[in-house]
Formats: structure tokens, sequence, C-alpha cells
């Protein structure tokens, strides 16, 4: 197959920064197509990814699965896109579009998904490259429309922190007089604030720091719990119809099941891996109570969201910043030093 060699910025073991390579890019095929990277969001997951952190990554690793670009070519059997349209592409490049998941629209829960970096490119027999790079070739199938009307920056980390939390906002059901907390005000929690306000519910952060106060209000939170005070703990005992949990560090989930009310559903976004305090499940049988997982949501519910963010004037609070200050950023980010995400300027590897 023909390639065609980009500028991109990667690292090439989980010790060394993150510097300016050259990466592959497939030749546009029947149902491809070509976008020229315009703005690139900054994820946690990025940095884990980079730094071997979940154990899995193969080097070299080209981050980035918050993409808005526009089209500057299109393979013979494309219909949905034309050259000049401004694009997005998300978490995944891929997937078997076979299986009941993905005639369910569930592309995402695909055993055969593929991640936008990390993922395997059967097309050139190695690793998926994300969007820390000049151009992407995707398939049509997994290219979104975006809002013309949106700040373009501003809509990238929608494509991650806005799906990651809109998926568990809409299979829950979430609407006018639902009760809604969010745990962690970050680049999850700050997009499920704003998507739980303007899908009408009443909006509570957990917070440890009266800090947030004033930031999740603004936001469109209603209330703010500070959840190292327990008489406030104690206070929202039984109350809230669903719990979006965003912190993505090990942490202790038993006083926010104990929010929950009867029914209610604890939905864990941000950790991966095992529970240290264990959860008791006393207080889930008593009150037949879940404890429940997502992961950011399918083709058809990105686009969704990015319409419901075009009605609503949705986007991320964002810091721009140029491709050379990704490795500051990283650092910045484990401090949770940016409100609240990161978007790189891709001109800035030009």
């Amino acid at each position: 197959m023909k390639t065609k060699s980009v500028k991109a910025y990667g690292t090439e073991s989980p010790e060394a920064n993150l510097k300016q390579m050259q990466i592959d890019r497939r030749e546009v095929l029947s149902k491809d197509i070509e976008i020229d990277i315009m703005y690139c969001g900054v994820c946690h997951s990025d940095l884990h990814f980079a730094r071997n952190d979940w154990g899995m990554t193969q080097y070299p690793v080209v981050p980035g699965h918050e993409i808005v670009g526009k089209v500057t070519n299109i393979g013979s059997g494309v219909s949905k896109h034309k050259i000049g349209d401004i694009v997005a592409v998300g978490c995944l490049v891929d997937s078997c579009q076979t299986c009941d998941n993905c005639k369910n629209d569930l592309e995402q829960y695909c055993p055969e998904w593929v991640g936008t970096y990390g993922g395997y490119d059967k097309h050139l027999d190695t690793n998926t490259h994300g969007g820390y790079s000049e151009t992407i070739v995707v398939d049509e199938a997994f290219v979104l429309s975006v809002p013309k009307h949106l700040d373009l920056a501003g809509i990238a980390p929608v494509l991650c922190a806005g799906i990651t939390t809109w998926s568990p906002l809409r299979h829950w059901k979430v609407g006018k007089d639902s009760k809604v907390a969010i745990v962690g005000l970050g680049g999850l929690g700050h997009m499920a604030i704003k998507l739980a306000h303007a899908l009408g519910a009443h909006v509570t952060l957990f917070s440890r720091s009266k800090n947030k106060i004033e930031d999740a209000k603004a936001l469109g939170a209603d209330d703010v719990i500070i959840s190292t005070d327990q008489n406030e703990m104690e206070k929202a005992m039984g109350q809230f119809d669903v719990i979006l949990d965003t912190v993505p560090y090990e942490h202790d989930f038993n006083p926010y099941i104990a929010t929950l009310n009867t029914n209610g559903t604890l939905v864990v976004l941000g950790y991966l891996g095992p529970l240290e305090p264990p959860v008791v499940t006393v207080p889930m049988i008593m009150g037949r109570k879940s404890m429940a997982g997502s992961l950011i949501g399918g083709i058809a519910e990105t686009q969704e969201l990015l319409d419901f963010c075009g009605k609503h004037n949705i986007t991320s609070d964002i810091e721009v910043i140029k491709i050379q200050e990704i490795n500051e950023a990283y650092e910045r980010m484990l401090k949770s030093d940016v409100k609240y995400r990161f978007v790189i300027d891709m001109k800035s590897l030009a």
C-alpha cells in the first residue's frame, strides 16, 4: 500500500519525552477521508498511554484522540463529507461493523474496536497513530460533522471528555428533574456539569475543596458538597439518581454510594483498576443501588452530542498550547493545573 510521510509528535519509550518524528499515513482508499488536523485535545489517557501506565503500550506511540480538522481529500466512494468540510475524529477509527454492538451503534464495545492511537492498523500492519500529527486518514464511518458556529478548539475535548460523560447521562435517561452528582471537577467533570445542566437535571458537585464552589456554579452546578465534611455527606445520603465519578485515581467509592437513592447508580468513568478500599455491598443490597462503568460512546451517540452542543452552545473550557509545550502540559495535567483541558494548535507543528 502506498503511504505518505507526515510530521508528528510522539515517544519511543515510557521514560522519554514526546518529540517530533515522522510517521506514515496510508493514501486515501475508496471510503477514506484525509483530514488536515487543526486542533487536538490533550487527554489523561494520552499521558497514561505514552508512559505505559496501563502496561499495554507498544512504541513508538503518537497520542491524540480529540481531533478537529478540515477535509483535504476523499475517496471515490465517500458520500458523507466533501473537501473543505470541518470534521472531527474521536477515540475510534475502526471496528468490525458486524457484531451486535456495532449493529446497535455501540462500536465502543466492539471486541475488535480500533483506537485512534495504539490500536491495530489493518491497512499498514502496524499501530494506529493519533492526532498529534499533521494529518490523519480515517474511514468515513468514523468521521463526525462539527457545528460550524462553535469554537473549533473548544470542540476538540468534546470528542472524549464530552462523550465519556454524555453516554452515561443518556443511558441512564437523565433529564428534567433528575438529580445528578459529579465527583471531581476536571476535564470530565466540567463537561459533565455542563451537559447534565443543559439536559435539565439538578446538578451537584462533590469536591474536596471549597475553592471549586464558585467555578462549579459558573459551569451550571446547583450545589456543591464538600466530600471531606462528614456533616455535609450525611445530609446528602439517599439523594441522587445518578452519580458520575470522574476521578482518574484510586479512591474510596463507599461514601458516594451512600448518597444514591433507591435504584440509584454510581457510574465509574475515570478510574481503571482494582478497588481499594473494597466496596461494601450492604447499602447496595439494602437500597437496590448499583455501581457501573461506562466507556466513551458510539459514532451515532457522539454525533448526537455534537449536535446537542451546537444547539446549546456548549464547548469545553480550554487552554490552547503549541505542540512544543506538550511535555510541560503533561506535567501540569498531573498537578491539575489546567481549567479544564489543554488543546494543541496543530499549526505549531508546521
